[in-house]
């Protein structure tokens, strides 16, 4: 038996394109977020993609929170979380959801400067700016933690975030300079308390 070619035409298979389905069923609906940001409620909406980052620019228009290299290395979109140091280019928005979120203008502004704000200043620890929120967030998170942090663990705590202008030493010494202006803040303002509570006991005995 010749096996071959044969005269029965090869009859092609006829592909119809599909309408694409509506872009409701590609991407979930998500309830409006709801956050806390800067000491202030915030609900708005925001897509299930949208990371933390985009949310902070794009929708509460607080721009002091920098892209770099967009994939978590550089650390200049660093903001806090519940106190904790948080690459906002990484973390969807969704996922701080009943969170509070404190950025760089959460932290002080040109009336009321946070020590380590006054403490870059000091130091020159700021040369092109574009790392210095990160930086000073990051630090905020490490003096939050530690009153009076070694040049070490200063160190270890900024390490993911870069400097291109390479001004690391200065933002070490900025760093350790903020912490000590806020423990003498912190034993003046104690200080004050004592004498202040002192004064009103005898007041308090007499009644």
């Amino acid at each position: 038996m010749r096996v071959g070619l044969t005269d029965t035409p090869v009859r092609r298979r006829r592909w119809t394109r599909r309408p694409h389905p509506p872009i409701s069923r590609l991407v979930p609906a998500h309830p409006r977020l709801q956050l806390t940001v800067n000491g202030r409620p915030v609900a708005a909406d925001a897509t299930g993609q949208q990371s933390l980052l985009d949310f902070l620019r794009d929708t509460c228009d607080l721009t002091g929170t920098k892209r770099g290299c967009d994939r978590g290395e550089c650390g200049a979109c660093t903001v806090l979380v519940d106190g904790a140091p948080t690459l906002s280019c990484l973390a969807l928005a969704h996922g701080c959801a009943g969170q509070s979120v404190q950025t760089v203008e959460g932290l002080g502004d040109v009336q009321a400067p946070h020590a380590l704000q006054e403490a870059f200043a000091a130091e020159d620890a700021a040369q092109c700016g574009f790392c210095t929120p990160g930086q000073l967030m990051a630090a905020a998170a490490l003096l939050a933690r530690e009153a009076d942090p070694s040049e070490t663990a200063v160190r270890a705590a900024l390490s993911g975030n870069l400097c291109r202008c390479g001004t690391h030493p200065k933002i070490v010494r900025a760093v350790r300079r903020a912490a000590q202006h806020l423990r003498e803040a912190g034993t003046a303002s104690d200080h004050g308390t004592t004498r202040a509570t002192t004064a009103r006991a005898p007041e308090a005995s007499r009644s």
